[in-house]
């Protein structure tokens, strides 16, 4: 990185994989304390036995939290106050996703994704930002994604929702701006991380191997992402590809837009092929 970056404490949502345990790798060398918050305790007590071995004078905390409830949220917090671990700075980074027809879809997994990649974004922030503003220090990054810019077929929840992210967070971080805590909302394109596994369902089509081209590496997402929370910037699209691509799209007329969604391959076959 530029220059060192540090705070007391970083908590990060989703920490065991993917995005998450890149996050928790980039900040351990500038951290003081981590708490990692996922439901797989195995993976988040390897993760934490390594970083604590590779960095002399870390502590991270483990927290096993299903966040799409209530009760977890609540007592996530409560922990993290009680302990006095409040974070200087808040990674909301959990989410799933959930790739096909709107109209087929299972209705629990996708209340499960609006608890998770919206209300629990919501409810933690909420419950740590208070403390970041007593004590005059603090920041948060919220995960979002590109396709918050996009109405995309077979994606519709799950692009309405972190649209949901991508607009609370440029709100927030206009009310914020007199506290001075930044808030960055990064919203990478295509990384493998094996969401796509999860959002997948089964018959959906495999998806082009075109989209390859518009891949970027969790390491290139999660540094570009930390690097763009130091200038204080109100978004990263992490990869050149993918920041020209956002620009192409805040400019396109509504029209074209809506002609390439509706042109795009499909989650699902045509009837009879």
């Amino acid at each position: 990185m530029d220059s060192p970056l540090l705070y007391d404490c970083s908590l990060i949502t989703g920490a065991s994989s993917g995005l998450g345990e890149e996050f928790a790798c980039q900040l351990a060398p500038h951290c003081r304390r981590l708490v990692l918050v996922a439901r797989r305790e195995e993976e988040l007590g390897l993760l934490r036995d390594q970083l604590q071995g590779e960095h002399s004078g870390l502590k991270v905390e483990i927290v096993n939290a299903d966040l799409t409830s209530a009760e977890a949220r609540e007592e996530l917090i409560a922990i993290v106050k009680e302990h006095d671990w409040a974070p200087s700075l808040l990674v909301n980074n959990a989410g799933m996703g959930d790739y096909g027809e709107f109209v087929t879809g299972d209705w629990e997994k996708m209340e499960q994704m609006l608890s998770l990649n919206v209300i629990a974004l919501t409810h933690l922030t909420h419950g740590f930002l208070p403390d970041m503003i007593q004590s005059g220090h603090g920041a948060v990054l919220n995960v979002s994604s590109l396709a918050s810019l996009l109405p995309i077929p077979d994606f519709a929840v799950y692009a309405a929702s972190k649209s949901y992210v991508t607009s609370f967070s440029e709100a927030l971080r206009l009310e914020l701006i007199d506290h001075e805590i930044p808030v960055l909302t990064v919203c990478p394109g295509p990384v493998h991380t094996g969401f796509g596994e999860i959002a997948g369902r089964e018959g959906s089509l495999e998806e082009s191997p075109a989209r390859e081209w518009f891949f970027v590496s969790k390491e290139e997402v999660v540094l570009e992402a930390l690097l763009a929370l130091q200038r204080e910037q109100p978004r990263s699209y992490p990869g050149l590809k993918v920041s020209l691509i956002a620009t192409a799209l805040a400019t396109m007329p509504p029209g074209i837009l809506r002609y390439f969604m509706r042109n795009r391959p499909r989650a699902v076959p045509e009837e009879g092929d």
